[in-house]
């Protein structure tokens, strides 16, 4: 068997929820662990961390690799597991079309079995497993698109990490303070003051964004055409009702901006 001299180990995870990399830091571990017990050098890690393998996101460096598969920089790939590598039964087939015509045949997998994608059952087996995959994520899709339609029908606010201005990390919760400045933002713009004027005033009073960025134009007039402050509920933008937190402004001055 020819000795690996160039071998690529690509890792992937979907959700970094500790944003310290540690999962595709494990994968790594783990393929540079089966590399060491193969005999194979690993030439470079190529890492695409917090990307979905399903969505449809590009993913550059799994592209970077697979160029360097196709220019022959590389003589096999290591990688934890099938689903790392894909999710997309279309994409599985465009790899092996490309570890084909590159003529390695070397591609070996941490978990999941020793699939040998240059066999036909190997492949075949690799098609069943990244099918699974696939319905796996769309199952998935399907359930986080439902929670998200319930918890908009009930007014509940929708999840992530950033509070929305004017209000408190629990997002119900009115911030005065900040509340205050919207309903100066508002008056002061339905009596014809730009939006950049208003930006440029934000910034002189100190007012800070929620991220602590500069304010812009377009910052500046999200906030203020924003239903929300208006005590409803929007969903893929659209106003399906009354929200579960109080109004900061009313649904009059809402309708004017």
């Amino acid at each position: 068997m020819p000795q690996v001299h160039a071998a690529a180990v690509y890792a992937r995870i979907s959700l970094d929820q500790d944003g310290a990399a540690l999962g595709v830091k494990r994968e790594l571990m783990d393929c540079q662990r089966l590399a060491d017990e193969l005999g194979w050098v690993v030439a470079e890690e190529y890492v695409d961390n917090d990307v979905s393998a399903f969505s449809g996101t590009r993913r550059p460096n799994y592209e970077r690799m697979l160029t360097d598969i196709s220019e022959g920089a590389r003589d096999a790939v290591l990688v934890y597991h099938l689903d790392r590598l894909t999710r997309l039964p279309i994409e599985l087939e465009h790899f092996v079309e490309v570890v084909t015509s590159a003529g390695i045949s070397h591609v070996r997998f941490v978990s999941g079995g020793d699939l040998d994608l240059g066999t036909g059952d190997g492949l075949l087996v690799a098609r069943m497993l990244a099918a699974v995959a696939a319905n796996e994520s769309a199952s998935k899709s399907r359930r986080v698109r439902r929670k998200l339609e319930e918890r908009a029908a009930e007014g509940r606010p929708h999840g992530g990490s950033n509070r929305p201005f004017g209000y408190c990390d629990d997002k119900v919760t009115i911030r005065p303070d900040e509340a205050e400045v919207i309903r100066i933002l508002v008056a002061r713009y339905l009596a014809g003051e730009s939006g950049r004027s208003l930006a440029m005033w934000l910034q002189e009073e100190g007012v800070a964004t929620v991220r602590g960025n500069a304010w812009r134009v377009p910052t500046v007039k999200a906030i203020i055409r924003s239903p929300r402050i208006a005590g409803l509920r929007e969903h893929r933008g659209q106003v399906i009702g009354p929200a579960a937190w109080e109004p900061i402004i009313s649904e009059a001055d809402r309708a004017k901006v």
